[in-house]
């Protein structure tokens, strides 16, 4: 009986142990299948999605003040500031994207849906340009012209809101999902010979630059119905391309709503506000399984930065006694005050950008203005559109996002020792200097143009081609690329590396929304400027730009310029960068005695290695 029972239960061991390797070969055939989700295969799929809607966009937004003046027949400050606000709302709309996505819908849907509210505002737009009855008589001589009508208007308007709601599932997910997909983690990054924000900026470049060629040139020469037509087909593409990627995609699962933890780690230190923090910071709350979803790449170690902050971290003796999972109100884990910490870091740098904004969200609206009174033939038959000049501007961006990654970091490594060659800081901070050389320039153009106007008895002739090339305007135009190069990939990189992992949809967010409050703060810079400059001399008149004084409103931008470059400089000197605690990947096999597999960037407080990881990164 004996001999039975046993063979019974090593039958049954048998069987057991052959369940558990069968269920761990499943688990491992699920991980290789995981594995195999991302990579560069994923890349043409999500590239030629955001290739197409910036070709849309820009051929949608870059000549809109050419259709909002000559076939809407609006005052120029109107359109201007319709254009702007409408710019300001699709900047502040990925803010909710963002949140959207970070906390349950995930970025690939959230995808998905908001190209489908772009693509039907779109065609709501070029519907309105193809129908006579939703637009005004025509007025070429742009004399005593009849408006668009309220309800004209209000077709532009919810064809607007259609495309900014749409704007705010696309811009803050498309880089934050692509980036999901390949390794982002600072060892991987110092490997790879390219820069995945350069080559970003780089396919988004050469869609802008089709887009100023070939549909700004239809616009002019063909019709809006045509021109608006075009954006619209590509923006339909841009989806089709994204959905036959689908199987291919890394999805990472949402982490909960990031406001909710932050709210949660404000509320526990408050609470907590007269508890004593102990000295040694390892004593705080840790718990790596339930921050498992939110730092999958690594946990955020401890900083001595808004000590306040820490209290949320403290456990009393009754949260110690408790072995439930902590009520997130009371208690929050070290990583999660740390990412407080790191939006809160974040800050001060991001809001220097609204200034950048403000003082140059008009200048493409006023330089168009500028170009079409300007000498624009390149041969008798054939003239540059005015809204094209911005060619010049994504050449330069083109060419030197190469030179810079070919070129300047190879050479500034070698005195920095950087695997980036500078520093994102570094990078926006010259961004930030080329842009106040630029907008001097536009000054100087601006001055130089009247005068030829005035040579030739031509102030008083809204309509006349002052005999001036446009190619005057080119070198601010170049300026301006360049500036793009280090200021805006500079500053989107930080934000995405500098956020929290869990909060990367969010952070990108502010890329848009510091854009969005540089776009109404420069609406009212302009309303002012046009209220308060008087009517026989008003810098920015409404019909005849030759009787105006834009090289002063130009002027004043430059000194809003040079203030927020002296505020950037000292936010960016005392920016200290986050420290992370990476996690290995899955295949790296830990030593003897390690009991976590994880390797230590920016080591505990006190740690030599630690100062000169943080010295080497700043």
């Amino acid at each position: 009986m004996e001999v039975a029972d046993m063979a019974i239960d090593s039958k049954s061991m048998a069987e057991g142990g052959k369940e558990e390797e069968e269920k761990k070969n499943r688990e491992n055939e699920k991980g290789k299948k995981k594995k195999k989700l991302g990579g560069i295969k994923t890349m043409p799929f999500i590239l030629a999605n955001e290739i197409c809607d910036r070709f849309a966009a820009v051929g949608f937004h870059s000549n809109l003040i050419t259709y909002l003046t000559q076939q809407l027949n609006l005052p120029l400050v109107q359109a201007s500031n319709t254009l702007t606000n409408f710019g300001g709302t699709a900047n502040f709309t990925p803010l909710i994207g963002a949140l959207i996505a970070d906390s349950f819908a995930g970025r690939y849907w959230t995808i998905i849906v908001g190209s489908i509210i772009y693509e039907l505002g779109m065609i709501s737009v070029t519907v309105s340009a193809m129908l006579p009855s939703l637009r005004p008589p025509p007025c070429p001589s742009q004399v005593n012209c009849k408006e668009a009508s309220n309800s004209q208007l209000w077709v532009l308007y919810m064809s607007l809101l259609l495309v900014s709601i749409g704007t705010g599932g696309l811009r803050p997910c498309i880089v934050t999902f692509a980036a999901d997909q390949i390794d982002m983690k600072k060892t991987s990054v110092a490997s790879r010979s390219w820069n995945f924000f350069n080559w970003y900026y780089f396919s988004m470049g050469m869609a802008t630059l089709t887009a100023l060629t070939v549909v700004v040139y239809v616009q002019d020469n063909v019709g809006w119905g045509w021109g608006l037509g075009i954006p619209t087909i590509g923006m339909a593409f841009s989806i089709l391309a994204f959905v036959f990627g689908s199987s291919l995609y890394n999805k990472l699962k949402p982490g909960g709503s990031p406001l909710v933890r932050l709210a949660q780690v404000i509320v526990a230190a408050v609470r907590k506000r007269r508890v004593v923090a102990p000295e040694d910071s390892g004593r705080l709350y840790e718990n790596k399984e339930l921050d498992a979803d939110i730092s999958v790449n690594g946990r955020l170690l401890h900083t001595d930065q808004l000590k306040f902050l820490d209290k949320a971290a403290i456990v009393t003796d009754g949260e110690a006694a408790g072995s439930a999972p902590p009520n997130l109100w009371k208690l929050a884990t070290v990583h999660r005050v740390e990412e407080l910490k790191s939006i809160i870091r974040v800050l001060p740098i991001w809001a220097a950008t609204i200034l950048l904004v403000t003082s140059s969200s008009h200048l493409h609206s006023f330089v168009i203005q500028q170009a079409r009174s300007m000498d624009r033939h390149l041969s008798h038959s054939f003239q540059i559109p005015p809204a094209s000049m911005s060619i010049f501007s994504i050449f330069t961006m083109l060419s030197g996002l190469v030179l810079y990654e070919r070129l300047f970091v190879p050479f500034a490594r070698r005195f920095t020792g950087n695997p980036s060659g500078i520093t994102c800081l570094q990078r926006m901070g010259v961004g930030f200097f080329i842009h106040v050389i630029a907008t001097i320039i536009s000054a100087l153009v601006e001055a130089k143009r009247k005068s030829v106007a005035a040579r030739y008895n031509l102030l008083d002739s809204p309509k006349a081609i002052i005999p001036i090339s446009v190619f005057w305007l080119v070198p601010q135009y170049c300026l301006h690329g360049i500036s793009e190069v280090f200021m805006s990939v500079g500053h989107l990189e930080f934000l995405y590396d500098q956020s929290p992992e869990s909060m990367r949809s969010t952070a990108a967010a502010l890329f848009w929304i510091a854009i969005a409050i540089g776009n109404y703060l420069g609406t009212l810079l302009v309303s002012l400027v046009h209220k308060y400059t008087g009517q026989k001399s008003n810098w920015l008149p409404d019909r005849n730009l030759n009787r105006g004084r834009l090289d002063y409103y130009y002027w004043l931008v430059t000194g809003i310029q040079v203030i927020n470059l002296v505020y950037y400089v000292i936010c960016a000197w005392f920016y200290t960068y986050k420290p992370l605690e990476e996690a290995m990947d899955e295949d790296t096999e830990p030593a003897d005695g390690d009991e976590v597999p994880h390797k230590r960037l920016n080591g505990a407080k006190g740690s030599r290695e630690v100062e000169l990881a943080r010295s080497e990164t700043a």
